[in-house]
């Protein structure tokens, strides 16, 4: 896998045979990519099992940041919407209604899925890592924004901030960083599982900018077809819609085979 390309090359994205994509929560940012991976996924004309991912259900609430036809469990929702746009394709989806947790993980990801992390909290993010660092062979992108208020130090959190990791592991060894290395509120995290939050706490619990998850949605949808295209020229990518800009936070630095 490389790390760049040439400017007169063309993307050419191939699935790997057998692959399984997992798109683990359905929000803000995954009710988005899950669309289109969707699209993307079937495009390529090849075998594939796209799996949504969610413990949780769409609320009225919840209408200010994402588009959804229905309220219910969000992975069932977004499958029920999507499943008739693809009847003629190679694309299979189902859905898995359970938040993940340390009793299921084991039966959510497997050996060579390729996982699209869309959470909006660390304790997920490190518990999902750490299951992949597990793994001989595996592809995790996850992604998402600062959020809006301030953080453990005070600072103020404007929420156009964000960032994207790839986590790629093959032959049981660490291609990229993991989701921890540089990110101490992931390896060590101070928030809670979404399965441990009361109503009034998700009620209340950090707002998200509807066009940060967008950012954030393309960079994952951008991230996924540099590696399923064998190109990987980072393993972070950040973000600031009030900057305008997207940069890679941290270049791999060798070429990856």
């Amino acid at each position: 896998m490389k790390t760049s390309l040439a400017k007169n090359k063309v993307l050419r994205p191939k699935l790997p045979k057998d692959c399984v994509v997992r798109v683990i929560g359905l929000g803000g940012v995954g009710s988005i990519v899950a669309r289109y991976a969707a699209v993307f996924l079937a495009s390529l004309q090849q075998n594939c099992v796209l799996t949504l991912v969610d413990g949780d259900k769409f609320e009225p609430s919840n209408a200010s940041r994402m588009l959804f036809g229905k309220h219910g469990n969000k992975a069932g929702v977004v499958r029920k919407e999507l499943l008739p746009r693809f009847k003629e394709s190679r694309l299979a989806m189902v859905d898995w209604r359970e938040y993940v947790t340390d009793e299921n993980i084991g039966e959510i990801i497997h050996e060579g899925n390729i996982v699209i992390l869309c959470v909006d909290n660390h304790t997920t993010r490190k518990l999902v890592n750490d299951h992949c660092a597990k793994l001989r062979n595996i592809c995790l992108i996850s992604g998402g924004n600062d959020g809006v208020g301030k953080d453990s130090s005070g600072s103020v959190r404007r929420g156009t901030y964000g960032n994207v990791q790839i986590y790629v592991r093959r032959g049981g060894k660490d291609l990229t960083n993991s989701l921890r290395d540089f990110h101490p509120e992931i390896a060590d995290p101070k928030d809670k599982h979404p399965g441990d939050l009361n109503c009034t706490e998700l009620v209340v619990s950090t707002p998200q900018i509807l066009f940060s998850n967008l950012a954030v949605a393309s960079g994952m949808l951008n991230t996924l077809l540099l590696y399923l295209s064998g190109i990987m020229p980072y393993s972070e990518l950040g973000f600031d819609i009030a900057q305008g800009r997207m940069w890679p936070a941290v270049p791999t630095g060798k070429d990856m085979p």
